[in-house]
């Protein structure tokens, strides 16, 4: 009786196994044959010597699917089944791919490896011979062991089981063996017929091919290739943009190549997502990036543009519409609140300077945001600082065009996988989890860093040179070549320092008083009661509040504690900056307290204007405040003696002086100027609210009545700014920056006072700075010859607000006459002269720094810094919100002192988008060596190499990973040795896998297959 095999209670594999054991040859006919599979019969065909009647014959027949086998029976013309060559080959190909296929598949495994590399050596040895059936579909399943055996010389079994690991040893299968002689030999007749039809193809030499190319391979990959394989896949957008897409001819002459690159890369995510980012760094020219962009955008899709941009940036995007003929309009952003409800539609929306929109509460940002979503328009958003230390600020610029709940194909892995996994995620918040919105659960940068590389292209000033820019070979130098044949050089950007004498002996330098533990202690132990109103409300009030009162006072609670930080910290900016910018914010800073001390004294209601944490972060605004909120309201009138005093007689310093200017102040808000205000009852508040207004504004006059009389002369800074001027650099031309407005209009008078000519003031409230930028810069702005002789200027002071955008390279010195908390803006400030086109060889950074030592300067941060922590005005991550660099930003300051060089270089690579980076490795390696294109692209999808490696602590063995998930987005991994991530940043480990071409190849890690199983599990789960 024949014995049944259902792989339940009897295997096949087993009873093959053990035939196989005493055979010395085979003959197999199988509908699938699976090479993995081999390995489980491998080692029973390897001592056979080969060649004839001493190997394995594999019959494998051309399958169909269920659904080709039932379209070709139900065809309506019958057609008889004829090959011909061609077809054949063409047959042969199909399978050929459909083995390569096989070895995609899955996590390899060192069992599959060595079975593999066994079955192509059995192959070449003639152990193993493989045929494929072409003449019709063969289904048949059927193993013959010829055995030297008189009796049983042939052992058959029949049945379901394919040659694959499942047919082997799962269930679902039903075989019998066959061992009857007759039997047997009708069998082995009709597996000869089929083997020696004419139709019957080897197919050996091709299977020892594909695992010859496959990751089971003997010989050993360059690392080099793996790592330019990493990078051409990560590159894939970048590279389907610049294939995509054609520039203008206008442009053709105009753009470098790598804003060529950046324009096509962008309109790639602009066609495909509806919105993108272009966010290089300052000084690459986004402008005209942007404008080509627009301009592909108008040919391809027949759309008009909306350009929206800050008030003084109008009359430059009037000049680039008219220029490259832009079907559109410009607007400025300050009137989006009137016209752009009534705007007709425009499908093509170019946001400049985008990062102004980071706040999604505001007006100007709902209507903008209703705008695009009404006329369903692509956007295209500008910014050399799209994000400024919190992930929100991205998300805010995103929501403009990606609705919060839309399924973006990705999620926040990172962050889930932190959380305890997807259902955690799902527990914890009501966003999907495939949405814009829950990326803003998450503060795991390569969760952002995903995120953006769908939407954002964004090129560092090293990046370019480093990958575009070409070498002078006498200089060195690095430089960009126009069309017309000359040459753009990249200066070397030169820390200097001004030293200025503080004499804290010296009772006549107020600013070393200034500086004394008293002011200091002052500054740090105000309450700042105005700015945290939300800590004084009364819970229970003789008179209740009214529901729109109640919804004022839960405004109030809205970043209390980060106003106060705020305002702390900005005085002592400000006392660096200069000592009469500090002594004017005092003087308004007790002003504005006795307003709110009269309200509550005379029951009258507290004037609460749109102050919010952008009004008091000098990366945005370069007014005082409380100066907004007072002159706005009372200059009209030209009383400004009510509002300024610093600089008067000391006497006017007194609690009776500031009574009568708040009084007269206050009326003016009340009556006048009621309407620019919110208004609020001032008992909904505490008693304590009196008492601590009061005491921050006697320990202020105190500060005013010993060191409110400035004089200017005696001023040591400003008279360093003066020998820079006239006597160091008595001829050229100089951009001096500053934080504050009021520190731009000191310097500005007390310059021209001392005599100094063509110079200007330039701060965010001047109505036309392109028209300042023109006279100070007229060869980069195109306006060399236009500009009159006397209307030029040598000399402009400045904010950092008002810079955005400006061509200023005809200058190659700027003066940081104070210095920002955080080195990115010092960076920033090169970057405003170091564009395109400046000519200089060296960039000259001045930054103003005590003569005796920076340990003042860096004690008083820290003191501050701490005081922040104590009163939880800095709360999780909002440090970085203070824009301060902590120890870093200190050291900095050491360094600027000791002008060491490099330091105002600007960002890291990581700096750049990922597509942009990876595209980059790609374009280079194959420019280096063009053959290389068709090696690595001919690599299989699975694939891998060992490098040498010296392990650290953060840097372990392990193994670098590359898979492209199933809903086609790039991960990568980093594993340990014991299979634990090491890291996720996605640039930290292509950075990893860099090498180089002769990079050696080793033998790879005893455990490296399982490494690479839980990397990918990692990725995955």
């Amino acid at each position: 009786m024949p014995r049944i095999f259902d792989n339940i209670d009897q295997p096949l594999l087993q009873a093959l196994q053990q035939t196989l054991e005493a055979s010395t040859h085979a003959d197999f006919c199988v509908g699938y044959f699976n090479l993995r599979g081999w390995r489980r019969l491998a080692n029973y065909i390897e001592n056979w010597h080969g060649g004839d009647e001493a190997c394995c014959r594999l019959l494998v027949g051309m399958h169909q699917n269920p659904d080709e086998e039932l379209r070709h029976a139900m065809h309506v013309i019958k057609t008889a089944d004829k090959l011909d060559n061609q077809t054949a080959l063409r047959l042969k190909k199909k399978l050929a791919e459909e083995f390569r296929e096989q070895l995609t598949l899955g996590i390899p495994t060192r069992e599959d490896e060595i079975g593999l590399r066994q079955l192509a050596h059995q192959i070449r040895d003639e152990k193993v011979q493989v045929k494929l059936f072409l003449q019709h579909p063969l289904h048949a399943k059927l193993y013959l062991l010829h055995r030297q055996d008189h009796i049983s010389p042939i052992v058959g079994y029949l049945g379901s089981s394919n040659l694959t690991l499942a047919g082997l040893s799962k269930q679902g299968e039903l075989n019998i063996d066959v061992l009857d002689a007759d039997a047997c030999q009708k069998l082995q007749d009709w597996f000869e017929d089929r083997w020696n039809e004419k139709w019957c193809i080897d197919i050996s030499e091709a299977l020892v091919e594909i695992i010859d190319e496959s990751w089971a391979r003997e010989k050993l990959i360059p690392p080099h290739h793996i790592y330019i394989k990493m990078a051409y896949h990560l590159s894939h957008e970048a590279r389907a943009g610049l294939n995509e897409f054609q520039i203008p001819r206008e442009f053709e002459n105009t753009l470098f190549d790598f804003q060529t690159a950046a324009v096509k890369i962008a309109a790639h995510h602009l066609n495909k997502r509806g919105g993108v980012l272009i966010g290089d760094v300052v000084g690459l020219g986004k402008t005209l990036m942007g404008t080509a962009l627009a301009s592909i955008m108008e040919d391809d899709h027949d759309l008009e543009t909306l350009i929206i941009c800050p008030k003084n940036l109008v009359q430059m995007w009037e000049y680039y519409r008219e220029e490259y003929r832009l079907r559109g309009k410009v607007l400025s952003i300050s009137r989006v609140q009137n016209e752009l409800s009534d705007l007709r539609r425009y499908r093509l929306v170019m946001i400049d300077e985008s990062h102004n929109l980071r706040n999604r509460e505001g007006k100007r940002y709902r209507v903008i945001q209703d705008y695009i979503q009404k006329n369903e328009s692509k956007v295209i958003l500008l910014s050399a600082t799209p994000y400024n230390k919190t992930f929100l600020d991205l998300s805010n610029q995103l929501r403009l065009f990606v609705d919060e709940s839309e399924d973006i194909g990705i999620r926040p892995d990172h962050y889930i996988n932190k959380i305890g996994g997807e259902l955690m995620f799902l527990t914890k918040h009501q966003s999907g989890i495939h949405t814009l919105a829950a990326f803003e659960h998450s503060e795991e940068i390569d969760d952002w860093r995903e995120l953006m590389r769908r939407y954002l292209v964004r090129r560092t000033r090293s990046f370019i040179m480093q990958n575009y820019a070409e070498e002078d070979t006498e200089t060195k130098r690095k430089y960009l070549l126009f069309s017309d044949g000359t040459r753009s050089y990249f200066p070397t950007r030169a820390p200097k320092t001004v030293k200025f004498t503080i004499d804290e002996k010296n009772p006549d330098d107020t600013y070393a008083q200034l500086y004394s533990e008293t002011v200091v202690e002052t500054i740090n132990s105000l309450n700042l009661a105005r700015y945290g109103l939300a800590n004084y409300i009364d819970d229970s009030p003789e008179e209740l509040p009214t529901e729109t009162e109640k919804q004022q006072l839960q405004d109030l609670s809205r970043g209390g504690k980060r106003l106060m930080g705020f305002c702390r910290t900005n005085l002592f900016k400000r006392l660096e900056s200069s000592g009469k910018a500090f002594l004017q914010s005092v003087d308004r800073h007790i002003l504005r307290n006795y307003i709110f001390l009269y309200a509550i004294e005379n029951n009258e209601p507290f004037p609460i204007g749109g102050l919010d944490a952008s009004m008091l972060d000098t990366r945005f605004s370069d007014a005082d405040t409380d100066d907004v909120n007072l002159i706005s309201a009372a200059s009209e009138d030209e009383d400004d003696e009510l509002i300024n005093t610093a600089d008067s007689d000391s006497n006017l310093y007194t609690t009776e002086k500031y009574k009568e200017r708040a009084a007269i102040i206050y009326q003016f808000y009340l009556t006048k100027y009621h309407t620019r205000f919110r208004w609020i009852r001032s008992d909904l508040f505490l008693p304590i609210l009196r008492e601590q207004l009061a005491e921050d504004a006697e320990a202020l006059i105190e500060i005013l009545q010993r060191y409110g009389v400035w004089d200017e002369t005696k001023d040591a800074k400003l008279n360093a700014l003066e020998h820079l001027l006239t006597q160091t650099h008595p001829d050229t031309k100089i951009l001096v920056f500053t934080q504050f407005a009021d520190t731009v209009h000191y310097l500005n008078a007390a310059l021209e006072e001392r005599g100094l000519t063509h110079l200007a003031a330039a701060t965010g409230d001047v109505a036309n700075p392109t028209q300042l930028a023109t006279r100070f810069s007229p060869v980069s702005n195109n306006k060399a010859g236009l500009i009159r002789k006397e209307d030029t200027l040598r000399i402009l002071i400045s904010t950092d607000v008002l810079s955005e955008g400006q061509n200023l390279q005809d200058c190659a010195i700027v003066v940081n006459y104070d210095l920002p908390w955080a080195i990115i803006r010092l960076v920033q400030r090169a970057g405003r002269v170091d564009r395109i086109g400046q000519t200089a060889e060296d960039i000259l950074c001045y930054s103003f720094l005590p003569a005796e030592g920076v340990e003042r300067l860096i004690n008083l941060r820290g003191r501050v810094r701490a005081r922040l922590r104590e009163g939880a005005e800095v709360i999780g991550t909002d440090e970085a919100f203070f824009e301060d660099d902590g120890e870093r930003g200190d050291q900095a300051i050491v360094d600027l002192y000791n002008e060491h060089a490099g330091l105002l270089d600007d960002d890291m690579d990581n700096d750049v988008d990922l597509a942009s980076h990876a595209y980059q490795i790609w374009k280079n390696a194959i420019t280096e060596n063009p053959k290389l294109e068709k090696v690595i692209t001919k690599l299989p999808p699975v694939v891998y190499s060992t490098k040498p490696h010296s392990p650290t602590d953060t840097q372990p063995e392990g193994a670098l990973v590359y898979i492209r998930t199933g809903d086609d987005n790039d991960a990568l991994a980093w594993v340990n040795k014991n299979g634990e991530s090491v890291t996720e940043s996605q640039f930290t480990i292509l950075q990893t896998a860099a090498c180089k071409p002769e990079t050696e190849a080793l033998q790879p890690l005893e455990k490296h297959h399982e490494l690479v199983n839980e990397a990918a599990k990692l990725i995955v789960s």
